[in-house]
């Protein structure tokens, strides 16, 4: 396949939105060590660690950091004393020592003054302030996606994490998976095998079953006045905070952030604009809806126009599961963390990818098959489609790829995979989603949308 000269060297304007803002800002980062500050003075290379937040998503975290060496886990902090324990007991069992208690982060952050780095994995409407204090006390952070609530609140992260230079990585975990990483750089970019890219495709439904509102044993539950002053109405509120609005961006953000991040990751872009449909078609009493539809359209250098639609749906886990779907005209790539979920196909009439399989960079499933030529419809349809799938399987847990990115990097080893600035980036038009839905209306994004110093804030 020949390249095209005049899509040579092509300036996204993702990274064109960066450089100016860098530029505007006069601004100049050094790599800072985790060994540079008086505050660390350890004798060797290992990391101590402090976790803000002990739910759910803390126990994937950890289950994924302890098999990386070279971490002590130094304090613990929640609200919910059941959680903090549970936090505290898994450390324990598993190496042999008790990290410290703490319920308040500003107390935590304080009294632990040795403390590397910090990972953040409270609910979203706390990750900027729990962010902005770690980063404030001199230590590096781990925070969880979305990276805020609100843009605003993300566009302070990006600011503090680049006034004190040290490290700030957003879980979008996929940008250090190695199924994901080699899709894109070689596949995708460096062999083309989908040509132009014309239109991409992703989806993540689940089930009502799997839906329902969290409930556990009222004695457990922090009380009225700790639930108030952390920012909760009440204990439903505590344990469901992703359905209300002035907690999170709902299913969109929890879970589209992902997918929606890897479009812009895969296409060195962001979108032109946003147009989105929701509602609350099952769960009619939650704020948020259950049901969001997005299309996104982008002007790329690489490959020209390109459409992209997202759906999240509450109500069927029907649709072949979660992925990113990427759609040329000589092969399309579907992409999960799953296997299973992962298909790639060649269009008939596009370039032999035997030299891929015999290098192995891919691996042939099946071959295209005959046409029924006795199905009067045949005639109408495409050719059936060679089917591929990548070599090799991740044998880690998900997120230890992009853990071990952070704590390499704080090493002096290696470079973030998805800083502040650039999830800032990637996710500053899934914030345009829920207004563009709730208004009915089609948004063109501007700088002013997407940049760290753009003005503009998204209301629903």
């Amino acid at each position: 396949m020949e390249e095209n000269p005049e899509k040579s060297n092509p300036i996204s304007r993702r990274r064109f939105l960066r450089n100016g803002a860098l530029a505007g800002a006069g601004l100049v980062f050094g790599a800072p060590s985790i060994l540079g500050s008086t505050a660390r003075n350890a004798p060797s290379d290992e990391i101590k660690v402090a976790f803000i937040g002990c739910g759910a998503q803390q126990q994937v975290l950890f289950s994924a950091m302890r098999n990386i060496p070279g971490i002590h886990y130094q304090a613990v902090c929640d609200i919910m004393p059941d959680r903090l324990g549970g936090a505290f007991g898994r450390i324990r069992a598993t190496f042999g020592y008790n990290p410290n208690r703490y319920v308040d982060a500003e107390e935590m952050l304080s009294s632990e003054t040795d403390l590397d780095a910090v990972i953040v994995a409270t609910p979203d409407f706390w990750h900027a302030r729990h962010t902005n204090w770690s980063l404030e006390a001199g230590r590096h952070v781990f925070c969880e996606k979305m990276m805020a609530h609100t843009i605003e609140d993300a566009r302070s992260m990006v600011r503090t994490a680049e006034s004190t230079g040290l490290f700030c990585q957003i879980n979008h975990q996929r940008r250090s998976n190695p199924r994901y990483r080699y899709t894109r750089d070689q596949l995708i970019q460096n062999h083309r095998i989908c040509g132009d890219i014309q239109n991409l495709n992703g989806q993540w439904n689940r089930s009502i079953g799997a839906s329902q509102d969290i409930d556990v044993n009222p004695r457990i539950i922090p009380d009225q006045e700790t639930l108030r002053t952390y920012g909760f109405a009440d204990a439903h509120q505590f344990l469901n905070w992703r359905w209300y609005r002035d907690l999170s961006g709902g299913p969109i953000s929890d879970l589209g952030a992902h997918q929606i991040d890897i479009f812009n990751w895969f296409l060195d872009d962001v979108p032109t604009s946003v147009v989105a449909s929701g509602g609350r078609n099952y769960f009619r009493n939650r704020e948020h809806y259950d049901n969001v539809m997005a299309i996104f359209e982008y002007d790329t250098p690489l490959h020209g126009p390109v459409r992209a639609f997202y759906q999240v749906l509450t109500g069927t886990s029907a649709g072949g599961g979660y992925y990113e779907a990427f759609m040329g005209t000589e092969g399309t790539v579907q992409i999960s963390e799953q296997r299973q979920f992962t298909n790639i196909y060649r269009e008939s009439g596009a370039p032999s990818w035997n030299s891929l399989v015999r290098r192995n960079l891919l691996r042939m499933v099946a071959a295209s098959a005959p046409a029924d030529t006795g199905d009067s419809v045949a005639s109408y349809e495409s050719p059936p489609l060679e089917k591929y799938d990548l070599p090799g399987v991740l044998a880690k847990p998900v997120h230890q790829p992009h853990l071990e990115n952070f704590f390499d990097t704080l090493r002096g080893r290696a470079t973030l995979n998805c800083d502040a600035r650039t999830a800032f980036e990637s996710e500053a038009p899934i914030f345009w989603v829920n207004p563009s839905a709730g208004k009915r209306e089609y948004i063109q994004l501007s700088a002013e949308h997407l940049s760290v110093d753009g003005g503009l804030t998204a209301e629903t």
